[in-house]
């Protein structure tokens, strides 16, 4: 219930065309943590849009009473009201979402550091258009949320290296051997498919040894991280000093591979098959289109969740 210190704005005593910038006056002067009562005789929720849309990750929008008559909400001014919230955390929040960004090409992995806003810039989309079908979306998707979060950095490393990981080791070889064969055949016709070959040879090779990295030298130094915590034991010191070194050097070698398959998706716009594509045609397409988006998956849950809990974890244990 609202608090007497709480200051109520009746919006129908307002004048229609100064509510909601009334609103947005008064949120801009309460101080972070602080908060007020909006209310109104309809559902405001055109507010809480146009707030999303304009104030970012700043606020809470708590529904006190629910209608019918009257809708009392209480407006609160998040603590980090200067930060904005990046699309890797909006998957770390919400996992759902991973499948909405990418079907908009919005990439939460190796671009998860970039806000919503800076990614749809970049894509040309409608900043507000995404942020309402993002919450149709929520609305209307299956709530299914997977606790990455809450896992132990051993045990996630050891789901990546076996989900993840072995994904790559057994679609990869038949990536290759279709993308040689299609371009063998259709070459000619559709020149686009020898790019599309070496692209396919240089993401196998990069992510070959990529993940031979990780399993042989970064992942041990995350496990020996996570049992010198368990066991409040020191770190035997490493040749590469810091975590944070394999971990930038990783970073990088995701960005080249997404790089790989942002110019698949231009080269095959978005993979769609010509009129004269063979069933090998469309099967590589296919595991293509499959492949990418597990490796979406894949890079977000190392950039976004195990890289930012291990630089963590590491500055707690030199302390």
């Amino acid at each position: 219930m609202p608090t007497i210190q709480e200051y109520t704005l009746v919006v129908p005593e307002l004048e229609p065309r100064l509510k909601h910038s009334t609103i947005f006056a008064h949120f801009d002067k309460i101080g972070e943590g602080e908060s007020f009562l909006i209310q109104n005789d309809h559902d405001p929720k055109p507010l809480y849009y146009q707030l999303l849309a304009e104030r970012g990750n700043q606020f809470t929008f708590d529904y006190i009473e629910n209608g019918p008559e009257v809708w009392l909400i209480r407006i609160k001014k998040n603590a980090r009201s200067k930060e904005v919230i990046t699309l890797g955390e909006l998957v770390n929040q919400d996992f759902r979402l991973a499948s909405f960004f990418s079907k908009l090409g919005l990439d939460f992995c190796c671009g998860g550091k970039k806000t919503l806003k800076q990614a749809c810039t970049e894509k040309s989309l409608d900043y507000l258009d995404v942020l309402f079908k993002m919450e149709e979306f929520k609305g209307s998707s299956q709530a299914a949320k997977v606790p990455y979060q809450d896992w132990s950095l051993d045990f996630l490393v050891d789901y990546i290296v076996n989900t993840h990981h072995q994904y790559v080791r057994k679609n990869l070889p038949d990536i290759q051997l279709f993308a040689a064969k299609v371009m063998q055949v259709h070459g000619g016709k559709h020149p686009e498919l020898v790019q599309v070959h070496q692209l396919v040879e240089e993401f196998a090779e990069e992510l070959t040894m990529h993940m031979m990295k990780e399993e042989q030298v970064l992942f041990p130094f995350i496990k020996a991280l996570t049992l010198a915590e368990k066991t409040q034991k020191k770190v035997i010191p490493v040749h590469f000093g810091t975590v944070r070194n394999p971990i930038h050097m990783m970073e990088m070698e995701h960005e080249q591979v997404g790089q790989n398959f942002a110019e698949i998706r231009q080269l095959t716009h978005n993979y769609q098959l010509p009129v004269d594509a063979c069933g090998t045609y469309t099967v590589l397409f296919q595991m293509l289109h499959a492949f990418e988006e597990d490796l979406h998956v894949h890079i977000h849950l190392e950039n976004n969740v195990l890289f930012p809990q291990s630089l963590e974890l590491e500055k707690r244990l030199v302390q």
